[in-house]
């Protein structure tokens, strides 16, 4: 996976749905819905790139994590899980690509 166009996919699906609001996020020429869930109707999205399915998700507010804490304070969070895995986080139009800073550290 093309690591520079993974995260401008992802920066793309933040984009999308956090700062415009926008009802669906198109990725790679494909459009995928934006759906709000929970009671605090935070936003999800499941989209495909390069084969891979990713999940994207707000994190809920009301817990101790950090994340929540930015979210607390006004920051746009959003996580994005393959596989069960964390593999990145888009805050505030930053990307912090976990799978990226793990094979950095070997």
């Amino acid at each position: 996976m093309n690591q520079a166009e993974f995260e401008s996919a992802l920066l793309t699906v933040w984009r999308q749905s956090l700062v415009e609001n926008s009802p669906s996020v198109t990725v790679a020429g494909k459009t995928f819905p934006v759906r709000s869930v929970t009671k605090h109707k935070l936003k999800e999205i499941y989209f495909r790139f390069e084969g891979h399915k990713i999940r994207g998700s707000e994190p809920y507010p009301d817990t101790e994590s950090r994340l929540s804490a930015k979210v607390r304070e006004g920051s746009k969070v959003m996580q994005f899980v393959e596989r069960g895995y964390y593999v990145a986080v888009v805050r505030d139009g930053k990307v912090f690509n976990l799978l990226k800073m793990l094979a950095d550290h070997d």
